[in-house]
């Protein structure tokens, strides 16, 4: 028979849990979630166009009901138990789940090559002598993402002036580390080259073409961090270094 709650004694034990929906024929997973109490039985009433319940509408479209497990539990915060569902997500990849989002600030605690992580500590700050636009792309960064959507996230689509053309390189910066470097071909209007972000009717908003730049230039900076350019407190996505300024700019 399939439980469909908890009592109070097994609640108490549990405490915080992340747990697994998968389908009882394939045994594929198809959701991680967190929760305390009887969360993990929510799903199974809701009534939304999730692709979730899709799932799991089609599981009982064959007269059977979604395999329920508890991945992990006894853990006592939230928190932790925020960053292990972050991680099961990233193992398991965003792409084979229901999940509409990745886990709980997963940009840093989700999954995480080895050097990076170390970097993103240490945060070993650099000088930059070249003529560079410094562009902060904190909210649409994670750790693994492919090339040409880290390249996409940073060439586009910024508010900027006249400025713009002035510099050589684009430095790509999550959290005050440099993630990549890109020597800078060409300033277009957005929307010109790409379509898959927002706002293309704004006049005053540009994205760049271009390509990574020289292994010198790579293996020198990247890692390394440009934290103290910015402001204390600065909401400002974009930097200019060592260029003349004419212009004043920036929102995303």
């Amino acid at each position: 028979m399939m439980v469909t709650q908890f009592s109070k004694q097994v609640i108490d034990e549990l405490k915080y849990y992340v747990y697994i929906y998968s389908d009882p024929d394939t045994e594929e997973i198809f959701y991680v979630g967190k929760g305390k109490g009887n969360r993990v039985f929510s799903h199974l009433n809701e009534q939304t166009e999730s692709e979730k319940i899709k799932k799991i509408n089609a599981i009982r479209g064959n007269g059977k009901e979604p395999k329920i497990e508890i991945l992990l539990h006894g853990i006592d915060d939230e928190i932790t138990a925020l960053k292990v569902e972050a991680s099961v997500i990233d193992l398991l990849g965003k792409d084979r789940l229901t999940n509409k989002v990745r886990g709980w600030q997963s940009a840093l605690y989700g999954r995480i090559e080895i050097s990076k992580l170390v970097s993103y500590y240490e945060r070993e700050s650099i000088e930059i002598p070249e003529k560079a636009i410094l562009i902060r792309i904190n909210q649409l960064f994670r750790f693994g993402m492919s090339d040409i959507e880290l390249y996409d996230a940073t060439r586009g689509i910024w508010k900027v002036g006249q400025d713009r053309e002035k510099v050589d390189y684009a430095f790509s910066i999550f959290d005050g580390i440099i993630q990549q470097v890109y020597k800078i071909e060409k300033w277009f209007p957005a929307g010109t080259t790409f379509s898959t972000r927002g706002a293309l009717n704004d006049p005053g908003r540009f994205e760049f073409v271009g390509k990574i730049a020289d292994a010198d230039i790579i293996n020198k900076y990247i890692g390394k961090s440009v934290e103290h350019y910015f402001p204390k407190n600065s909401q400002n996505p974009i930097m200019y270094l060592n260029v003349k300024r004419q212009s004043t700019y920036y929102q995303i």
